[in-house]
């Protein structure tokens, strides 16, 4: 049985031009508790070469994934992107230097990675911040969140 007849119904299926391998081991790097579990390798010439790899299944800290080695025709944008939840300003500066290597920064909390995909570092407690007028106009001269700075802007 595959790693995908036991994923869960709706598993983010994304499609890289050529390096999926290598967005998977970057991924891998940056995320704790995750692993690679499954390659398909192209039984014929398809978007790679007959035996090459098409698609990787993997988990980043337990959400399921699958990347397809699928050419040059789509490209990420930032109509989806991966909210990752912090429970710290460590964790926020863990994610955002890691993700944001090759990258670019967005705004509010958002980055395009080097792979072109978008990710949301959020403080756990995003909602509970941003209730001030202050907090939420401070968060919107931002990069990467401050939950210090937004307490602040929140109390003043």
């Amino acid at each position: 049985m595959s790693v995908l007849e036991n994923s869960s119904r709706i598993t983010p299926f994304l499609w890289f031009d050529s390096n999926a391998e290598e967005a998977v081991a970057f991924y891998l790097s940056v995320f704790k508790n995750s692993r690679r579990t499954e390659e398909f390798r192209s039984p014929c010439q398809t978007t790679v070469p007959q035996d090459a790899i098409l698609t990787i299944s993997f988990e980043l800290d337990g959400q399921k994934f699958v990347a397809l080695n699928g050419g040059p025709d789509h490209k990420f944008n930032e109509a989806v992107s991966f909210f990752v939840r912090c429970d710290t300003q460590d964790e926020i500066d863990h994610y955002w230097s890691k993700l944001t290597e090759g990258g670019s920064e967005i705004a509010c909390g958002w980055l395009r990675d080097k792979f072109g995909l978008c990710w949301q570092i959020v403080p756990a407690r995003i909602m509970e911040l941003l209730k001030s007028p202050k907090a939420m106009a401070a968060m919107m001269q931002m990069k990467k969140l401050d939950i210090a700075e937004l307490e602040r802007a929140g109390q003043s």
